[in-house]
């Protein structure tokens, strides 16, 4: 059957002017001004190129060796310098320019991305206590080479870490887009504007979420499912919700294990150094020290025997 073609164009011009006017009465939906605003696929680009910095010969260039290394940074640097420059100016601009009409965003924009280019060889140094404690928390690890190449706990880590510096810097959007861009690939949720200490390691990771206000010491070990969320959030007289960074995510001190699909919630909640959190564990109140916290042993029900039990294991089973 061929195409309609009056039927084309009586119904595309109709849809199109339906669609024109949305974008007055749904105005929170567009972007219409003259002032573009930060490019999600120019930000995707710099964060793998900011992870070939901090990784060189895992991703796209290898063959990579002491004598050529600091040619093809430099280019990177370089290179990062400009877009990145370009991409926080528009993102400031966009949400700075209504108080701040004559400031130059493009210079301002400069000294940031300097800034976050001079921090990343700190950020390698933290990196590398991280791969660490993935090799040393995952008995399934073969070599830190594994853990780069394939594990996704460490891309969300290095991700945020990244993001976390330009957060910290008081760049908006680009932060939150670029653990967005990890969050979609690895499944692992991470705000950019948590505070987590070094020889941080999530393992497996998927379902991991670990809220803005989060406060997480050194060599703390998360397994899938965990979330560290709020218990409850402010409101003001009107009831609606007070948006902001007051403290609303848990404090995990250091040394801290916290297993799969276990949930840690409220501001106030704080577990304390070297405890254990069990699976499928409900935290809202402060965990002290040295504890371990587990669900106590449920019965299962198994249907089609009603054989007596024969093992310990088997004890806890309800057979009907």
């Amino acid at each position: 059957m061929a195409t309609d073609i009056t039927l084309k164009e009586t119904e595309l011009q109709s849809i199109t002017e339906r669609l024109v006017d949305t974008y007055t009465s749904c105005s929170r939906l567009n972007h219409l001004g003259h002032e573009p605003l930060p490019n999600r696929e120019a930000v995707a680009e710099i964060t793998s190129d900011l992870q070939e910095v901090l990784y060189p010969g895992y991703g796209k260039r290898q063959n990579l060796h002491i004598g050529n290394i600091g040619f093809y940074v430099g280019s990177l640097v370089d290179s990062l310098h400009d877009r990145l420059t370009e991409q926080i100016a528009r993102a400031l601009r966009h949400d700075l320019k209504a108080d701040s009409p004559h400031v130059d965003f493009q210079a301002l924009a400069q000294v940031k991305a300097i800034e976050l280019l001079r921090r990343l060889p700190n950020v390698r140094l933290t990196l590398e206590r991280d791969v660490e404690a993935a090799f040393r928390g995952d008995p399934a690890a073969k070599s830190s080479h594994e853990i780069i190449f394939c594990y996704p706990g460490l891309e969300a880590i290095t991700v945020y870490r990244v993001a976390h510096e330009l957060s910290r810097l008081g760049v908006p959007y680009i932060p939150r887009m670029m653990t967005e861009h990890a969050h979609s690939k690895t499944g692992i949720d991470i705000h950019p504007g948590a505070r987590i200490g070094s020889g941080f390691f999530i393992d497996h990771g998927t379902g991991v979420v670990i809220g803005e206000t989060c406060d997480i010491g050194e060599h703390v070990k998360l397994y899938q499912g965990v979330t560290l969320g709020a218990l409850s959030f402010e409101r003001n007289d009107n009831g609606e919700l007070v948006h902001g960074s007051y403290k609303r995510h848990p404090t995990l001190k250091d040394h801290v294990v916290v297993y799969a699909n276990a949930t840690i919630l409220g501001g106030a909640t704080t577990v304390g150094e070297r405890a254990v959190i069990g699976s499928n564990t409900w935290i809202t109140e402060s965990v002290p020290a040295d504890t371990t916290v587990v669900l106590e042993k449920p019965k299962l029900r198994v249907k089609g025997s009603k054989a007596p039990a024969t093992s310990e294991a088997e004890a806890g089973m309800y057979f009907i």
